[in-house]
């Protein structure tokens, strides 16, 4: 039984990086926002429901219309709520689909920035928080997109709050760029390997 682990993280926080270590080490990972990304762009019941939602201009030219699907979530909960009805099914859907095609992997993950928010931690056995402190995020983020302080601020405040993650977390990874991130890692793996007939129990 593959042992499923939810990675998560707000901005900065550093999930891609073990994303990558865990990948390194023979263990998958669905990038959910990579596949998201490609959904929208070819799932075709998504299409009919953003073009149900939004209209035909949604897709102008075959593509889908970002700028027009940002200002529509833009500062709307609402929405936000509406659009992410019609996504979330259908990742969480693909990312089963793609947790049967590893079916012969010991461990696989899935590394989302929203994965408690969006429902999907009753898809993984455990949940792993990567956790840096606030400013350090910050100052990440704002290399990474070459975005200014008060737009990564802004996001921050949008997200799950560090302290709420903690809480519902199973597991803490430090990525403050002081503790070595290996040895947690590591450490991550073994608890799974060893324990893996807890969190799996067989089938009835």
């Amino acid at each position: 039984m593959t042992v499923k682990i939810g990675i998560t993280g707000g901005i900065g926080s550093g999930k891609s990086v073990v994303s990558r270590l865990l990948g390194a080490m023979g263990i998958p990972v669905y990038i959910s926002d990579t596949e998201t990304k490609r959904l929208m762009a070819t799932d075709l019941c998504i299409r009919r429901e953003l073009v149900a939602l939004l209209g035909e201009e949604v897709y102008a030219g075959g593509a889908l219309n970002k700028p027009l699907l940002a200002s529509y979530l833009f500062g709307n909960p609402e929405h936000a709520r509406q659009v992410n009805a019609i996504i979330h099914p259908r990742v969480k859907e693909d990312f089963r689909q793609w947790t049967r095609r590893h079916a012969a992997c010991s461990m696989a993950g899935i590394e989302s920035a929203i994965l408690i928010e969006a429902g999907f931690a009753g898809e993984v056995d455990v949940v792993v928080m990567v956790y840096a402190p606030e400013e350090v995020r910050i100052r990440r983020a704002m290399k990474r997109d070459a975005s200014s302080r008060e737009q990564i601020e802004k996001r921050i405040r949008s997200q799950m709050s560090d302290e709420e993650k903690r809480r519902q977390a199973d597991f803490v990874i430090v990525n403050d760029d002081e503790t070595p991130l290996i040895p947690q890692v590591l450490a991550l793996i073994t608890f799974l390997s060893q324990n893996n007939t807890y969190l799996c129990p067989p089938k009835k």
